[in-house]
């Protein structure tokens, strides 16, 4: 599963990383260093204590010389200095040695043919290891946590740009001709230059839809006179006492289309006139309203073509909205249903805060 996570969370997690990646490379540097350390002064203790041992004068002295922790033994020692079994196989030098479960350095030196073993108990030794594993550990962990708040912190204060500026280049006032340009409220850094770079792309958008306004605005005004024209002329067929039925119905369907290209026309200027989120001032209606303006218009129509025509209206709110876009958007729903759907019924329903056409056609593809 592809998990994406957002800028911020990838700036914590990459620190809170690279703590923990530079806190455990310490951590184990610190304990290896230490190991390394206590091992070589243990060999050095070791070994000086056993010839100071060594240089005794009476033999009887060596069971009480040995530091706390120390056992002395030697092949012409005697009672529980003797040389023990269990020592006899090992190699001069230092070395760590296993008595049953417990652990143990040895320190062998051979003199003059005879064996000198001084054995010191690594109890003490792995307790201050686990104490230093265990501080290193909390170290680790705290580093970490550390880590990742003040990576929460930076990664708050680098994204504050950021944010600020995605939430300023999503404002829909940004489209507008007199909207302030973006780069200035930002250093020249990398968000500035992310900020100018959005300053030219919404310029060009800015620049392309004044266009497309403009032509929108030219072409619809250029549309009404000849509509104007066809639509006078269906009335004055259609008043003319010697037009056979044939051909009546032929200028009423010449008639309704110059009265649905009529809207579509007044729609596209409407539309042209708007700017930024602000619907201009026009003809207000009801949802209701416009339903039954509609209704009257497309029932025919519909039942024509064999479909079942239902209209559920609902009670009258005092919701108002511009009419001219509301009976364009409705009448194009109506007429995409009118228009695909071969059988079956189509449907239109208003509720309190809209209203929606359903039919049994062909429908949208997925795709």
């Amino acid at each position: 599963m592809d998990i994406k996570h957002s800028l911020k969370q990838r700036i914590v997690i990459v620190f809170a990383l690279m703590s923990a990646l530079v806190a455990g490379v310490f951590g184990v540097g610190v304990i290896a260093t230490v190991h390394v350390v206590e091992k070589r002064l243990t060999i050095m203790s070791l070994s000086g204590n056993l010839h100071r041992l060594l240089t005794q004068d009476r033999v009887e002295d060596w069971r009480h010389r040995p530091e706390k922790g120390e056992l002395f033994y030697a092949d012409d020692g005697i009672d529980d200095v003797a040389m023990a079994d269990d020592l006899k196989s090992l190699q001069p030098g230092f070395q760590e040695f296993f008595r049953g479960t417990k652990e143990y350095y040895a320190m062998v030196e051979d003199v003059n043919g005879r064996r000198y073993v001084l054995l010191r108990d690594q109890r003490s030794t792995r307790k201050r290891e686990r104490i230093l594993f265990g501080i290193v550990l909390v170290g680790f962990i705290l580093s970490v946590l550390l880590a990742v708040l003040l990576g929460r912190l930076l990664a708050s204060r680098v994204m504050a740009p950021v944010s600020r500026l995605a939430s300023q280049v999503r404002h829909r006032d940004q489209l507008l001709q007199l909207a302030p340009v973006l780069a200035d409220d930002y250093a020249r850094d990398e968000v500035g230059a992310l900020a100018r770079s959005f300053d030219e792309t919404l310029g060009r958008l800015r620049a392309a839809l004044g266009r497309e306004k403009l032509f929108t605005s030219d072409v619809s005004h250029e549309l009404r006179t000849p509509l104007m024209v066809l639509a006078t002329s269906c009335e004055l067929l259609l008043e003319y006492p010697r037009l056979d039925e044939r051909s009546r119905t032929q200028v009423q369907r010449i008639s309704k289309a110059t009265a649905g290209m009529n809207q579509l026309v007044e729609t596209f200027l409407l539309l042209a006139r708007t700017e930024g989120n602000h619907t201009p001032n026009g003809q207000q209606a009801s949802v209701l309203q416009v339903a039954e303006e509609l209704v009257e218009i497309w029932r025919g129509p519909i039942l024509e073509k064999g479909l079942a025509f239902m209209f559920e209206p609902c009670a009258e709110t005092a919701s108002r909205y511009n009419a001219a876009l509301l009976r364009s958007v409705m009448g194009n729903l109506l007429r995409n249903a009118w228009h695909y759907t071969d059988e079956g019924f189509i449907r239109l329903t208003l509720s309190a805060d809209g209203f929606k056409v359903e039919d049994s056609g062909i429908g949208i593809p997925l795709e």
